[in-house]
């Protein structure tokens, strides 16, 4: 059996030009400026850890003082909700 020719390398497309030209002033980050993003980014997941740990606690409430007061059940739930909102709001702000 006869393998095929290989395949010749295509032209590139003019999108793709276009992406070169656009990405050529860039340069990978130093080893200065490297510390600085692992930096910004651990702070970040710190926040949004925290914001977690947050809305966990907020549903474990939820849990317990439905298991105490089940007639309140609804008015809980709407409480849950609004903490809820606030938490996800600190984890967009920060």
């Amino acid at each position: 059996l006869l393998s095929p020719p290989p395949l010749a390398p295509a032209a590139p497309t003019r999108g793709v030009m276009q992406r070169k030209t656009a990405l050529a002033g860039l340069e990978p980050l130093g080893k200065r400026n490297a510390g600085v993003s692992v930096l910004g980014c651990a702070i970040a997941m710190v926040a949004v850890g925290g914001c977690a740990q947050g809305i966990g606690q907020l549903f474990a409430a939820l849990v317990v003082g439905m298991a105490r007061n089940p007639s309140m059940k609804e008015d809980l739930f709407t409480y849950t909700l609004i903490g809820m909102g606030f938490l996800e709001f600190l984890a967009i702000v920060v």
